[in-house]
């Protein structure tokens, strides 16, 4: 039998659902991985009873795009991207990425897992590009080896580079594949990780990194083997590489993608900020979703989706931390108050901005809609127990309980949230990771990027 929860007395649930409802001063009972009853005053026995007295409930946050691997490349000066064109910050994060092995892959994804779950993210996609001849094939076996011991819900993306620099990528030679080997990859970990049912804690998603660095074949192999296999697709696309694209192929990446079949509503792309006003509308009526990375549009100095005008389009727009090679963390709950903020910025000039609560729906139905998961999203009856706990009875957010939809990006709710429970078990309480120990953990991957990535690379030397 499986264990049941009985979360008791909420100062408000609010739940993301179609009805935008929100409950006060109720209870939400839990069987097993999924949601069975909200309401006031619930009278069910529960093996384990949840006090929570002074908080709101919100559904987990859902990543739509990350590079874990690049969390021991952070707060890095001599990596300065603000400062750096696009091909002098490939040149310079290329020579660390290259010699990243399994052992960092493990560490590092342990530490952006953390860093999410600790800020209310139950469901985290990431987009791992990062093969090298250290690694091998491992990496996405190691990122589910560190999902299991954290207890996050994680949907892989299998990267690839195939095409060599000579031929126009920014790919360094140790770090490309053969598309026949990304398939044969893929269709080994899909066997292995890819659970379609409801609930469940891992799937896979086919990403080759871009179209710019790849041969056409992948991208169109991609296509075949996914929706034969069943499995979502994602890249990168429309992050300054359409005049590359015109040049080699004679049209927009966007058109190439759309030739080849890689769109609809199984592909999202991430950040988009290159498109037209077309071009979104095409993406609204063939389904096919995007990542919003506002953190990295920022600091590269790029332009800034106008979400309100997607929303009229039809595009389903997620959100996502990016990797932190151009984002020093992985807070989803910081990313949506930057979202927020970059849309009020425009607001004038744009014709209005979208509310905080739409950001939260962004960053949840919108996240679980991208990845294909009807089951997550928003806390209601048959829907899966992913959700965080923000503790309201602190002085600093006095003033602001009245409006529980919109609290969180607008009065910069950032910080570790109270409670984080995936699949209806709590990973994340009190400041504490449950299960693991956190400081044996930090200690071991602090030591495995000074071995691997400090000493060896130019980029960490000189920086007292």
């Amino acid at each position: 039998m499986s264990q049941s929860v009985l979360i008791r007395n909420a100062r408000a649930i609010v739940t993301c659902d179609q009805e935008d409802r929100v409950y006060y001063d109720a209870d939400l009972l839990i069987q097993g991985p999924k949601i069975v009853k909200i309401g006031r005053d619930l009278k069910d026995q529960a093996d384990q009873v949840v006090d929570a007295h002074d908080k709101f409930v919100y559904p987990g946050l859902v990543n739509t795009h990350h590079h874990f691997f690049q969390t021991f490349v952070r707060n890095l000066r001599t990596i300065d991207y603000p400062n750096m064109t696009v091909p002098e910050w490939l040149d310079k994060i290329y020579r660390i990425f290259q010699v990243i092995d399994g052992d960092v892959i493990f560490y590092s994804s342990l530490t952006a897992m953390a860093d999410l779950l600790k800020h209310g993210c139950t469901c985290a996609f990431d987009h791992q590009y990062c093969f090298t001849k250290a690694t091998g094939t491992t990496p996405v076996d190691r990122q589910m080896e560190a999902a299991k011991l954290l207890g996050i819900r994680y949907h892989a993306g299998r990267g690839v580079n195939t095409l060599p620099r000579e031929k126009g990528s920014t790919m360094p030679e140790n770090m490309l594949e053969t598309t026949d080997g990304f398939l044969r990859d893929c269709e080994r970990i899909i066997r292995l990780y890819h659970d379609p049912a409801p609930y469940s804690m891992s799937r896979i998603v086919m990403a080759p990194c871009q179209p710019m660095n790849c041969y056409k074949e992948t991208f169109v192999e991609t296509v075949d083997f996914a929706r034969k296999h069943g499995v979502r697709m994602h890249t990168h696309l429309g992050e300054g590489e359409n005049a590359t694209m015109v040049e080699r192929w004679g049209k927009r990446t966007l058109d190439w993608c759309g030739e080849i079949g890689f769109i609809g509503p199984d592909v999202w792309l991430a950040h988009a900020w290159e498109l037209t006003p077309e071009e979104y509308r095409t993406l609204g009526k063939t389904g096919t979703g995007i990542s919003h990375c506002p953190t990295p549009a920022i600091l590269g100095g790029f332009p800034i989706l106008p979400m309100r005008q997607l929303q009229e389009d039809g595009v389903c727009v997620s959100l996502g931390c990016d990797g932190s090679a151009t984002n020093d963390g992985s807070s989803l709950l910081d990313a949506m108050r930057t979202a927020w903020m970059m849309q009020a910025w425009f607001s004038k000039e744009r014709g209005g901005c979208i509310s905080p609560y739409d950001m939260l729906k962004i960053a949840t139905v919108n996240g679980a809609k991208t990845l294909g998961r009807e089951d997550l999203g928003s806390l209601e009856p048959e829907k899966g127990a992913d959700l965080f706990m923000v503790d309201t009875g602190v002085l600093e957010l006095a003033g602001t309980l009245h409006d529980p939809r919109n609290l969180l990006a607008r009065a910069a709710v950032t910080g570790p949230v109270a409670l984080t429970m995936v699949n209806g078990k709590v990973v994340f309480k009190d400041g504490v990771l449950t299960g693991v120990d956190e400081r044996a953990l930090a200690e071991e991957g602090e030591a495995v990027c000074t071995r691997v990535l400090r000493e060896p690379c130019e980029a960490f030397h000189g920086l007292d």
